[in-house]
């Protein structure tokens, strides 16, 4: 059996995991397994110099695997079971800078795991949402958290209230995504980008991103006493 999540490294230190669950990626526990380990590798690793999340096929992905809560006692059990093989820590844990392709839907689970990369780069074609209101449930893969860091929380609850689906460009004037580009540019213009990156030297890179993510949760004092401390740092 194919693997859902691969992994490789190329010789400037840029990661790519590829999810591979046709036709629509969808967000099961073996793939949850696949991602646990694949991100511990990249946060092991010490010659990556970035980190690229892509999918296969038409869709980034579509969301969590509804029938998996079906087969357990109740939906609370089957969210405890998910809870237990949380990849989310894990992809926060990686010290280096992290881009997500986005393509086709990109929903649920899957677009809550973009949301915790530090930047998203969406085809055209893309379609966003959080499906999971209508639904009955909590986006509670960290939805709430991760859409309201990015975007704030006045442009968060009315998408999450109304689990409306947005395009590209909607996404791009929200600030859930970086930049729109055409479909047949998306991988290029995604490993360029990786690619300007890794030539930062490392140290700084991950510096630069444990000052910025630390500014939306730090005082503002504490904020500049960071930047200060991870400067010294560098020399």
């Amino acid at each position: 059996m194919k693997e859902r999540v691969g992994l490789s490294i190329d010789e400037n230190g840029i990661a790519v995991a590829t999810i591979s669950h046709a036709p629509l990626n969808i967000f099961d526990l073996e793939m949850r397994d696949s991602l646990i380990e694949i991100f511990e590798a990249v946060r092991d690793i010490p010659d990556v110099r970035c980190f690229v999340l892509r999918s296969e096929g038409k869709h980034f992905g579509v969301g969590a695997d509804l029938s998996e809560f079906g087969s357990a006692d109740s939906i609370s059990e089957a969210r405890r079971i998910r809870w237990e093989r949380d990849p989310w820590n894990l992809l926060l844990s990686i010290e280096v800078p992290s881009i997500a392709l986005l393509h086709g839907f990109t929903m649920g689970s899957s677009l809550e795991m973009a949301l915790l990369c530090d930047i998203r780069i969406a085809s055209s074609d893309t379609i966003l949402g959080l499906p999971e209101t209508k639904l009955g449930m909590l986006p509670a893969a960290g939805g709430t958290q991760s859409l309201t860091r990015v975007i704030g929380a006045n442009k968060a609850l009315p998408l999450i209230l109304t689990a409306r689906n947005i395009d590209a460009n909607e996404a791009l004037s929200l600030g859930m995504v970086s930049e729109v580009v055409e479909p047949d540019n998306l991988e290029k213009h995604g490993i360029d980008c990786a690619e300007r990156i890794a030539l930062i030297d490392l140290a700084l890179s991950s510096r630069l991103k444990r000052c910025i993510n630390g500014s939306g949760d730090l005082p503002l004092a504490q904020g500049l006493e960071l930047e200060r401390r991870l400067a010294l740092q560098i020399g």
